[in-house]
């Protein structure tokens, strides 16, 4: 039997197979539930940890997916036990699922440590809650595995595939526009999502599926199987199987998620054209393992990689095509010397072991490192100057090219809501050159850091038929989303970071080439304006989002909370009876 720290015994030992009073409370109330005693043999304890809800409609299928994994533990030995974690939909919550992301990470943290667990399966679906399941999981350091919902199947719309997400913000320009009907949009609303699972582009859930896999957390596959696929719940049985060998073997987050492992997940991000909230989360979910990551790692490391995905936004697919090509394997093994094919993985094998036989069955989607889908260096590049001094990111695969340099005056709004009241204003000062800034979007000012970054265009632009313009801001952009937008300004603007002395009218220059973004003002000017510049009024009184304004780190530090940094470990807390 695996040493686990309890005197040679499992973990759960020491509620289950505890003598006297103690034991006996702990088994008889689990015995309500009409378990036998036999489950109190020794055997591991394996909590299944489900983000379900019906108010997060990504992951509303989850319970079924429990059901597949607990059919696997049972097969393998084990004694599952399902316990709900905070469920993160960035479909409802306002004002931002990220806002929570820590909390979940910290509950899921929390009911881990707590209970008599030997390993823990991870169930996710909408995009925070995987890399909060990951980063809870990653502080106990606990066998682990994770299993994600998976995509919906395609959108289908007059003929076609549309992608959830992507295609919002294609029919909002077109209803700006006067192209689209409001009838035909509410038409289309129930094309776009039609069966369970999370968002089928490459948007954050897709994106974090993937990373997941990538990190060597989820088995080869998971990332893409449709959620409503029979191998969606195979997969999940067989998580369920391998848990209670991982318990055996004692392989932990810590072994799995190494500096290795982080590099590699950065390179398949740039190769899928994935979501540029994997920077934020995956150097979140570093900072708890100790693992040294930064933001300038994500733009060297991403440098030589190109684009071999073509899905939504940045290309035409969606992710059942990407799953029926061949999925991420496919896309790992074509990196090839590009990865540490050493890494481990859940299922006890290396990257190499797992990808080695993959193979493509659609070259039109998965392209070929020598005929990518776009050039090498085209992933998410990080930008540093004066107007982000601790960086800020964009998009290049969704970006427009001719916008990738560029100089322009600006026009600056304090809020998402300021631009929106007067965006459709005729009078509205603003050309395609005007660079839009809208600030007071950061982790503290909203707070949570939103997903409004790309504001629609204003409608008398959209009716010239402009269809992207350069857009500054210190919140985030879905996954889902795309067009020329400069993203997790850092500092933000409600500390005092210099977005926040931007006026109108200022030039302000763009240069991803060289990974500049340039405020042209002298830099007496800025001062002055700095010593007038005042703080915002908190934005929160009480409650979790105090505590979360109060401790929140910036963008480029993976907006976790200061005092949740770095592992706790999974010791067994001190004994109520």
């Amino acid at each position: 039997m695996t040493d686990t720290g309890t005197h040679g015994r499992r973990r759960s030992a020491a509620w289950f197979g505890a003598e006297g009073r103690s034991g006996m409370v702990y088994r008889s109330w689990m015995r309500n539930q009409g378990y036998s005693g036999e489950v109190f043999d020794g055997r591991p304890v394996i909590g299944i940890a489900t983000t379900w809800s019906e108010l997060a409609p990504c992951n509303s299928h989850l319970q079924r997916v429990a059901e597949s994994v607990k059919r696997g533990v049972w097969q393998a030995g084990g004694f599952p036990l399902e316990f709900p974690a905070m469920a993160l939909g960035e479909t409802l919550m306002r004002p931002t699922a990220m806002l929570y992301r820590n909390l979940l990470a910290m509950e899921a943290e929390e009911l881990i440590r707590a209970n008599p667990l030997d390993g823990v399966v991870l169930l996710s679906g909408c995009d925070k809650t995987t890399p909060g399941l990951l980063m809870a999981a990653s502080s106990v350091d606990l066998p682990a595995i994770m299993v994600t919902g998976g995509p919906m199947l395609n959108g289908k719309y007059r003929g076609g595939d549309v992608g959830s997400g992507t295609q919002v913000w294609r029919f909002e320009a077109e209803l700006a526009a006067g192209r689209m009907t409001e009838e035909e949009c509410f038409f289309a609303e129930g094309c776009m999502a039609r069966s369970n699972g999370h968002c089928m582009t490459m948007g954050t859930a897709s994106t974090m599926a993937s990373m997941a896999e990538a990190l060597g957390m989820q088995l080869p596959y998971s990332a893409s199987w449709p959620a409503v696929d029979s191998r969606r719940y195979e997969t999940a049985q067989r998580a369920g199987q391998r848990i209670v060998a991982m318990v055996e073997e004692d392989l932990r987050p810590s072994q799995i998620m190494t500096r290795a492992a982080f590099e590699n997940a950065i390179r398949v991000n740039a190769a899928i054209g994935g979501s540029t909230n994997a920077v934020i989360h995956l150097l979140a979910i570093a900072g708890r393992l100790g693992v040294p990551l930064t933001l300038d790692d994500f733009d060297a490391l991403a440098r030589e990689v190109p684009t071999l995905v073509d899905l939504q936004p940045s290309g035409r697919f969606l992710m059942e095509d990407f799953c029926y090509a061949g999925g991420l394997p496919v896309v790992m093994r074509e990196l090839g010397a590009l990865l540490h094919t050493e890494a481990a993985t859940v299922n006890g094998r290396t990257v190499a072991e797992n990808v080695g036989e993959a193979e493509c069955w659609n070259r039109e989607v998965i392209r070929t490192l020598d005929d990518p889908f776009q050039e090498a260096g085209t992933g998410t590049a990080v930008l540093r100057g004066n107007l982000a001094p601790n960086g800020a990111v964009i998009k290049q695969s969704a970006a427009s090219r001719h916008l990738l340099q560029h100089r322009g005056r600006a026009l600056v709004f304090d809020t998402p809501e300021d631009y929106i009241a007067v965006h459709a204003d005729e009078d509205l000062p603003v050309d395609e050159d005007t660079v839009l800034v809208i600030r007071g979007s950061g982790p503290r000012g909203y707070p949570g850091m939103p997903e409004v970054s790309n504001v629609v265009l204003p409608p008398k632009l959209l009716r010239k038929g402009v269809e992207d313009m350069v857009r500054i801001c210190d919140g985030r952009m879905s996954g889902t989303g795309f067009g020329t937008v400069v993203l997790h300004v850092a500092p933000e603007s409600a500390v005092g970071g210099p977005l926040a002395l931007v006026r109108d009218g200022d030039w302000i220059t763009l240069d991803v080439p060289a990974r500049a973004l340039t405020l042209e003002v002298a830099e007496e000017e800025l001062e002055r304006r700095r010593a007038a510049w005042e703080p915002p009024p908190p934005v929160a009184a009480r409650g979790w989002s105090r505590l979360y304004t109060e401790h929140v780190l910036q963008a480029d530090q993976g907006l976790d909370l200061d005092f949740l940094v770095g592992s706790s470990g999974h010791e067994v807390p001190r004994e109520s009876h």
